[in-house]
C-alpha cells in the first residue's frame, strides 16, 4: 500500500488502532531500523521492536476509540510532523479523561509516505493556582 500524504498514513494509523489490526499497523511504518515508538509506561521501541510492541498490545485485546484533533502541522517535501490531541470518549457520568498529546513524524520515501516516529504522553497536571486543578487562578 502506498500513502500519498502524511494524512493518509495518519488516518491508517488511527484506523489500525481502532480495529486492533496488527497487520494494518505494520503497513503504515517505514520499513527501517530508524522507526521509534514511545508510549506511556512502556520502554522505547525501535526498529523491529515497534511491530512486536503493537502485536503484543493487539493480542491482549488492545483497541482504541480515540477522537483526534490536530494542533499543529509542519510539512515539508520529505518530512512531516503532526502534533495531535487524542481523547477517549467518556465512559459514563462525570468528566471525560484528560487528553493525551502525541507527535507523529512521517518521512517520504520511494514507496510514499510512512510513519517514522510516534510518541505520546498523558497531559501533565496544571501547576498550582492554574484553573483546571480545582483551584482558581486569582485569590
Amino acid at each position: 500500500m502506498q500513502f500519498e500524504t502524511p494524512q493518509d498514513v495518519e488516518d491508517a494509523y488511527y484506523d489500525a488502532l481502532e480495529s486492533g489490526d496488527a497487520e494494518a499497523m505494520a503497513r503504515i511504518w517505514e520499513p527501517s531500523h530508524d522507526v521509534v515508538c514511545l508510549l506511556p509506561m512502556t520502554p522505547v521501541a525501535r526498529g523491529p521492536q515497534v511491530q512486536r510492541l503493537w502485536q503484543a498490545i493487539f493480542e491482549q485485546g488492545g483497541k482504541f476509540d480515540l477522537q483526534v484533533r490536530h494542533l499543529a502541522w509542519i510539512e515539508g517535501e520529505e518530512v512531516a510532523i503532526h502534533l495531535i490531541e487524542e481523547r477517549t470518549p467518556s465512559q459514563g457520568p462525570g468528566e471525560a479523561p484528560p487528553p493525551i498529546y502525541a507527535s507523529n513524524l512521517f518521512r517520504r520515501g520511494p514507496e510514499g509516505w510512512r510513519l517514522l516516529m510516534h510518541q505520546n504522553s498523558p497531559t501533565p497536571p496544571p501547576p498550582p493556582g492554574v484553573p483546571g486543578n480545582g483551584q482558581t487562578a486569582f485569590a
